[in-house]
C-alpha cells in the first residue's frame, strides 16, 4: 500500500495532514477521494445529468457527476462550476451545521478537471448567473467526492481552448491556444462545449444520410479498405506490406459501390474510412476521412440520381436545423458564422453557365478548364448573392477534368454526364454516371492511359451486363466544416490525419 500512497495527487496528500482542528470536523465522511472504481461494487444511487437541473427540481437533494471547470475559494466558502459536457452549473459550498472548515478547504484543493461526484440541494438563484448554462439554478453541496484526480498543471487550460483561434479584439489580452496547441493535446481539447456540439452535429450527419436513404430504399453495403491496385488508377494511394507482397489503402469505395450496382442491389451507400497520400496541407484536405458515398441504378436519366442527392442534401440541411438548434447555438458562441441557406429544390446550374457568372464577374476561363479553388469560392459568393442559397449542384462537367468512367455526354462530346455539389463555395461532393458498357470503358481507360490489368475485376463486372447508374462521395468533415463555417476541416475530425500528423 505504500507505493499506493506514494503516487497520490497533492489533493490526496492534504486530506490526509491531521488537522489542528480535528474536533471541528463533524463533516468527516462526506468528502474525500474516492476509491478506484473497479466495479467492485454496484451503488444505487442516481446521478442527475447538468443539463436536466432545472427549476423543477428545486429544494430537491440530487447527486451529479462532472468535472471542476473552474474553483474560487473566498473565507469560508467555495465557488465551483461543474462541467458536464456542455452544460454547467453553479456549485457552492460555504461553513455550516453541515459543512466543516476542513472540507470546504478539501474542496478549494482539488485541481481542476477534475472528476468529482456531489450531493447538494438544487436552490434557485436570486438573478441569473449568465456563465453557467443553467442560470436559474444552483447547487447548495452537501457532499463531495473525487472520482478521478487530473494532474495540477495542464498542458492546455479549458478556458484557454473555449476561445476562438483569433479572439475579437476586446482590449483584453486573453491566451488562447492555436490549433497545434489543441491537437496535441486533443483529449482536453474535445471537452470545450464547442466540440462537444461539433462532434454530435457530425453525429447527426451521418444519421440523416442513413436515414434518408434507407427510406429511399437504399441498403447499406461494407467495401473493403484493403485493395490490390489504386481506386481509380490514380498514384496517391498509401502502399502497404501485405504478406508477401502489396497491397493499397482505398482511395474510394468507387468500384466496389458500382459492382454492387452490378450486382442487383440497385441502390447502395456506405460509411466509412477513406485514405488519400496526397501531400496536400490546406484548410480542406485530409489524409485520412470519413467518405460518405451512395451509388444508384436509374431508369432512364442520370438526373433521377442528381436530384435523388440533392434531396438528401436538403433532408439533412432541414434535420440539422431542427434537431440540433442547441448545438449550433453553442458551436456559433465559439466560431461566429453567417446562417446557413438553401433553397428547396436544389439550385442545379450547368458548368457552362458557371463560367458566363464568372465572366460577369470579370473571371476569364476555358470553356474545358476546370475550376479553381479560388474561383469556386468566387462562383460561390456569386450565387449566394443572386440565388440565395450556400448549397448548388453545377452539372456537365468538361470530360477532360473527369475520371475515365464518367459517361460522355451524348449531345457533346467535350462534356460529361458528372456533376459536382458545393457549401459556401466549396466542392462537397463529386459524382457522375459511370460508363457501364464493358466496351466503351476499355476505350476510356486507354485513353486516360489506365493499367487495365489492374483493374481488371472491376471492367469484368460490366460483361455480364449492368443497368445505368450514377452516384457521388461525399466528405464527411468538409461537409460539417462549410455548414458550421469553421474554416478547417481539423476542426471537424475528431484525430484528424494530414500529411503532418499521425498522433494522437
Amino acid at each position: 500500500m505504500a507505493s499506493a500512497d506514494s503516487g497520490k495527487k497533492p489533493q490526496e496528500k492534504e486530506q490526509n495532514v491531521p488537522s489542528t482542528t480535528t474536533e471541528e470536523d463533524f463533516s468527516k465522511g462526506s468528502y474525500g477521494i474516492m476509491p478506484l472504481i473497479q466495479s467492485k461494487e454496484k451503488i444505487d444511487r442516481e446521478l442527475v445529468s447538468v443539463r436536466d437541473i432545472n427549476e423543477k427540481l428545486a429544494k430537491q437533494t440530487i447527486w451529479v457527476r462532472g468535472r471542476i471547470h473552474t474553483s474560487r475559494g473566498k473565507g469560508k466558502q467555495c465557488f465551483l462550476v461543474i462541467r458536464h459536457q456542455s452544460a454547467t452549473i453553479q456549485a457552492v459550498i460555504c461553513v455550516n451545521e453541515n459543512v466543516s472548515k476542513p472540507m470546504v478547504k478539501f474542496v478549494t484543493t482539488i485541481s481542476k478537471e477534475s472528476v468529482v461526484d456531489i450531493e447538494g440541494e438544487v436552490s434557485l438563484t436570486p438573478s441569473p448567473i449568465e456563465s453557467c448554462t443553467q442560470k436559474d439554478v444552483e447547487l447548495q453541496v452537501k457532499k463531495v467526492f473525487v472520482v478521478s484526480s487530473a494532474e495540477p498543471r495542464l498542458p492546455l487550460l479549458i478556458e484557454d481552448a473555449m476561445r476562438p483561434d483569433d479572439p475579437a479584439n476586446d482590449g483584453i489580452q486573453a491566451p488562447h491556444a492555436n490549433q497545434e496547441t489543441r491537437l496535441d493535446n486533443r483529449v482536453i481539447d474535445l471537452r470545450t462545449p464547442a466540440n462537444q456540439a461539433i462532434y454530435r452535429v457530425e453525429a447527426g450527419v451521418c444519421k440523416l444520410f442513413r436515414d434518408t436513404l434507407d427510406a429511399k430504399g437504399f441498403v447499406e453495403i461494407h467495401t473493403p479498405k484493403i485493395i490490390s491496385a489504386a481506386s481509380e488508377g490514380g498514384a496517391n494511394v498509401f502502399q502497404v506490406s501485405y504478406f508477401k507482397s502489396n497491397a493499397y489503402l482505398a482511395q474510394s469505395p468507387q468500384f466496389y459501390k458500382q459492382m454492387a450496382i452490378a450486382a442487383d442491389f440497385g441502390k447502395v451507400y456506405t460509411i466509412g474510412a477513406v485514405f488519400r497520400a496526397e501531400d496536400s496541407n490546406t484548410h480542406r484536405h485530409l489524409t485520412e476521412f470519413v467518405g460518405l458515398d451512395l451509388e444508384m441504378a436509374f431508369n432512364y436519366h442520370y438526373h433521377e440520381v442528381v436530384d435523388t442527392i440533392g434531396d438528401l442534401f436538403t433532408q439533412i440541411f432541414k434535420g440539422l436545423a431542427e434537431r440540433f438548434t442547441t448545438e449550433i447555438a453553442i458551436i456559433s458562441k465559439q466560431f461566429p458564422c453567417e446562417p446557413f441557406e438553401y433553397v428547396e429544390p436544389a439550385l442545379r446550374l450547368e458548368y457552362k453557365d458557371g463560367l458566363a457568372l464568372l465572366a460577369e464577374a470579370g473571371v476569364q476561363m476555358g470553356s474545358e478548364d476546370d475550376l479553381t479553388t479560388e474561383n469556386e469560392r468566387i462562383l460561390g459568393r456569386i450565387v449566394k448573392a443572386k440565388y440565395h442559397t450556400d448549397f448548388y449542384i453545377l452539372d456537365k462537367y468538361p470530360l477532360a477534368v473527369r475520371p475515365f468512367y464518367t459517361m460522355p455526354d451524348p449531345n457533346n462530346p467535350k462534356y460529361s454526364n458528372s456533376y459536382d455539389m458545393f457549401i459556401r463555395g466549396e466542392e462537397i461532393l463529386s459524382g457522375a454516371q459511370r460508363i457501364h458498357d464493358a466496351q466503351l470503358l476499355l476505350q476510356r481507360v486507354e485513353h486516360h492511359k489506365v493499367d487495365t490489368k489492374q483493374i481488371k475485376s472491376y471492367i469484368d463486372a460490366f460483361r455480364y451486363g449492368c443497368p445505368p447508374h450514377a452516384g457521388g462521395g461525399i466528405g464527411l468533415e468538409r461537409v460539417l466544416m462549410l455548414y458550421l463555417g469553421l474554416g478547417n476541416v481539423r476542426k471537424t475530425s475528431m484525430f484528424p490525419r494530414d500529411p503532418k500528423r499521425v498522433t494522437p
